[in-house]
């Protein structure tokens, strides 16, 4: 794609990162294939190639953002099942990620919008203000059509993505010895919305570390990665929990050491991996962003440098669905399914793996009808493979899919815990 940036725009170096993603763009269009929001809607400009034409011209140009731009763009999930496909490499996250910031920077959004955004970025990287939300969020869930008739739908979806069940405590932080002879060390994100909503997932994966020889610690207040605000444009918010957490694990890692940094949400590995570019023109931060990412592993990526044998194997039919974050944006796709089969469960993917659910961190808030109808479509192809149990890495997914489904929803490493000596997944019963 030909650009036209001058001179002192290349000077920006956001800007001339934007200028070389567009210029690797071909036009070949394979990416609206496997865009979600263009297989709903139809819409070019719904596609990422669409976005991509709107985004080169918004930045070119210097302008404010338009409401048809912040329209389209706000559509995207972030899904980056379009890197996925493109044969020619763009990079669409680092661009549509600078794109988010821009309109952040130059367009005022309607006065609900602006609330609701404001609302979820004071809330939701934060485990307790996130979950006296969510307690506010069951008391409102019989509320949730009169919120929708009064055009307060992004407040009717949080009421409904509400869990019905109470979380266990949150998971303290500091070290967790091995169970025996110590084979490696791991730093554990406990997450925001993982400790809100569902802090047994990390309690789990410290009792199935533990096992195998692994000392794990969590290091006290590295909470949120920074993702949930930096997709929703709010760069400094997010750049200063980035720097927060990579001062945080530098610590550990110069002082006790660390074989990996371990994340059982895979939106949140994805985002970790790429603070090596994010702090990339901070000369403070820049080497050791870059070794924090390096360092940093999914859970089945982790899991899969282990011996896991299973105590004894459950016979369940488990549906995987792969998170976007897990599958698209940390291109790991063997390592969860060949787990899951490892410890005896059968395991089946859903048609349309590659379509996202629709969950995208706070989009099943902000973008709640098409979150909606990626969810039913989803659901009705997990319902296909008939499954005991649906199996995830991602906690944005699992409340999503629960949503609209009456099969259990656990996280992968719930499972395995219960395969290799654990307790059997709460939601199993």
């Amino acid at each position: 794609m030909q650009t036209n940036f001058s001179l002192v725009q290349l000077a920006d170096p956001d800007l001339a990162e934007a200028n070389g993603i567009l210029r690797a763009c071909v036009h070949c269009g394979f990416c609206t294939a496997t865009c979600p929001t263009y297989v709903l809607l139809g819409d070019e400009l719904d596609s990422p190639r669409g976005r991509i034409y709107l985004i080169k011209d918004m930045l070119e140009s210097g302008a404010a953002a338009t409401s048809e731009i912040v329209t389209h763009i706000d559509r995207c999930l972030s899904c980056l099942a379009c890197m996925t496909t493109c044969p020619s490499g763009v990079h669409y996250m680092h661009l549509v990620d600078h794109a988010r910031d821009h309109i952040e920077q130059t367009y005022r959004r309607p006065m609900l919008d602006r609330l609701i955004r404001s609302f979820l970025a004071f809330v939701t990287p934060n485990p307790r203000r996130l979950r006296i939300a969510v307690m506010g969020g069951w008391l409102g869930k019989p509320l949730a059509p009169l919120f929708d008739v009064l055009g307060l739908r992004p407040i009717a979806a949080a009421a409904r993505l509400a869990p019905s069940t109470a979380p266990v405590g949150f998971t303290k932080a500091g070290t967790y010895p091995a169970d025996g002879p110590r084979r490696k060390r791991v730093a554990l994100l406990a997450g925001c919305a993982n400790e809100a909503l569902a802090p047994q997932i990390t309690q789990a994966t410290i009792r199935l570390l533990n096992r195998f020889g692994v000392e794990v610690v969590v290091v006290k207040e590295t909470d949120c990665c920074g993702s949930l605000e930096h997709h929703m444009g709010r760069e400094a918010g997010a750049f200063a929990k980035a720097r927060a957490n990579v001062d945080r694990w530098s610590r550990e890692l110069e002082g006790h050491g660390l074989d990996a940094i371990v994340t059982t949400i895979s939106g949140c590995g994805t985002t970790i991996k790429d603070y090596g570019f994010m702090l990339r023109t901070d000369p403070s931060y820049a080497d050791r962003a870059a070794q924090i990412s390096r360092l940093t592993r999914d859970i089945s990526e982790f899991l899969a440098t282990l011996s896991i044998k299973s105590a004894a194997p459950a016979r369940l039919t488990v549906a995987f669905h792969s998170a976007c974050s897990l599958q698209h944006g940390q291109r790991v796709h063997r390592q969860p399914k060949e787990l899951l089969e490892a410890c005896g469960f059968l395991v089946k993917e859903p048609a349309e793996a590659h379509l996202c659910c629709g969950s995208a961190g706070t989009y099943n808030i902000l973008q709640p009808e098409i979150a909606s109808r990626l969810r039913d479509r989803k659901i009705a192809n997990i319902a296909k493979c008939s499954p005991d149990v649906i199996a995830a890495g991602n906690i944005g997914c699992m409340t999503q899919i629960a949503s609209g489904t009456t099969t259990p929803v656990v996280h992968l490493v719930e499972l395995v815990d219960w395969a290799t000596g654990g307790p059997a997944p709460e939601a199993l019963g």
